[in-house]
């Protein structure tokens, strides 16, 4: 094999794995140094023999790995990991993000109507009725509709049904798109001080030159994976190198980046300027008059603030503690500064929202659901669909529910309630932490597995 240019690579890979590979998706491999790049009479080339190697160690060091863990009889295919992230993430799948859900592929598998040599009859059929006892973010129950099945979900965690419902209403996406205008142009004429937006522009560039100058790309990626650099070390110095920069960018435009107080996740998490625009945003939102537009952007500020936390990018899912100054980035392998403003994020995933609703509207199905905040283990299923949702209760009445599909709780992996906490603070929303099954802080010994299974059961 020889060396090909990223669009001759992306057709080999596209045959080779069977699966669409974009020129993207090879530019990215290139840029991170998970494969070698050259240039030649200006052209960027790609050596397929590494390309090959990087894909052969890659698929079959996970299939391997999985299957040691689980046993050899393990069904890979349904790790649908030769899919791209944005089939994955398909439509209003990633409206919000949330740990520890699976991909609708897997539940698409399950309920529709093919057979296989580990599925050998079908289970359920257009027009039945699926109740999902741990709907988390509504996976089951989106994909459902899809299929034109009809639904209901039952979870404890007021944001996890606010989220569901968020993605299973059907809008008047026209009308939904000026509430949004109008969030904008308020964050745009915001009493965010000025000086913010300055200090940020002139941070940018000075490290943009900084890492261009220490962390060339995709050099510098592959010397740390060829162990010419040791990362812990040589970060750790250009780190110390650029702080006295960023300290001068303080003092030059007066900049007051955390908040006087920390009691609460707010007030630990955010900075002071973001804090404020954080707070004016919530503050309009509650003006909204249509209830379930309301509720749509206030997922869409969760979203956003998010991502805004101060922490280090590759402690996003799990936070370990503020991040205020610049860092050395694990995860992006330079310098990288906090987020200073909620404006950017906000903007992007406004747009983002709009067009997931919009592709899931050319999809979805005219099947009832419905989303109820209680415990699965004590609610009153019929009563309190009767109050919620007629014409589906009418259904579950005369029809019955033909099975369940969920994806239950981990055991002492996940705190449900934790991982939205900036929401509900912001919003108000009532925590019932107690009465999540599984909860880490219970952990995973004996009675904590014993406690498990019997709330399950």
């Amino acid at each position: 094999m020889a060396r090909v240019t990223i669009k001759e690579a992306s057709k080999w890979a596209t045959d080779y794995l069977a699966k669409n590979v974009s020129p993207a998706n090879i530019a990215y491999l290139a840029q991170h140094g998970r494969v070698k790049k050259y240039r030649e009479n200006g052209l960027t080339l790609i050596d397929l023999n590494h390309l090959k190697d990087y894909y052969a160690s890659w698929q079959d060091g996970r299939a391997a790995a999985w299957k040691k863990t689980l046993g050899e009889d393990l069904n890979w295919s349904l790790a649908f990991d030769h899919l791209r992230e944005k089939d994955t993430t398909k439509h209003v799948h990633r409206l919000h993000p949330y740990k520890g859900k699976f991909i609708p592929q897997l539940v698409q598998y399950f309920i529709d109507n093919h057979t296989d040599q580990y599925k050998k009859k079908r289970y359920f059929k257009p027009g039945d009725i699926l109740l999902d006892p741990f709907a988390g973010s509504g996976t089951t129950l989106v994909q459902a509709n899809e299929m034109n099945m009809h639904g209901i979900g039952i979870d404890i965690s007021q944001f996890n049904c606010m989220l569901a419902r968020s993605k299973l209403h059907k809008y008047d996406c026209d009308a939904l798109q000026q509430e949004i205008f109008r969030l904008q142009e308020t964050l745009a004429r915001s009493e965010c001080p000025h000086n913010i937006y300055a200090f940020e522009s002139e941070l940018t560039k000075r490290l943009g030159a900084f890492n261009a100058q220490f962390f060339p790309n995709p050099a510098f990626r592959q010397q740390v994976a060829e162990g010419q650099i040791d990362e812990t070390t040589y970060g750790a110095a250009k780190e110390d190198a650029f702080r006295p920069i960023y300290d001068a960018l303080l003092q030059k435009y007066t900049i007051t980046i955390q908040q006087h107080h920390a009691a609460t996740f707010l007030d630990i998490w955010y900075g002071a300027s973001m804090r404020r625009e954080i707070e004016l945003v919530a503050r309009r939102i509650k003006e909204v008059k249509d209830a379930d537009n309301r509720q749509l952007l206030r997922i869409l500020l969760s979203r956003t603030i998010r991502s805004c936390r101060a922490t280090k990018h590759g402690d996003l899912a799990t936070l370990k503690q503020p991040q205020f100054t610049t860092y050395y980035c694990w995860k992006h392998k330079k310098i990288c500064k906090p987020v200073y403003s909620i404006k950017r994020w906000f903007n992007r995933y406004a747009m983002d929202t709009l067009a997931r609703l919009r592709a899931f509207e050319r999809v979805r199905s005219s099947a009832q659901t419905a989303v109820l905040a209680a415990d699965a283990r004590t609610v009153d299923l019929f009563a309190v669909l009767a109050k919620q949702n007629q014409p589906l209760y009418q259904l579950v009445r005369a029809q019955k529910i033909q099975g369940i599909f969920t994806s239950p709780p981990y055991v002492g992996q996940i705190d449900y309630h934790e991982q939205h906490a900036y929401a509900y603070e912001l919003f108000g929303l009532e925590r019932k932490d107690d009465l999540e099954i599984g909860p880490m802080a219970k952990g995973q010994g004996q009675a904590a597995r014993q406690a498990y299974v019997d709330g399950i059961a």
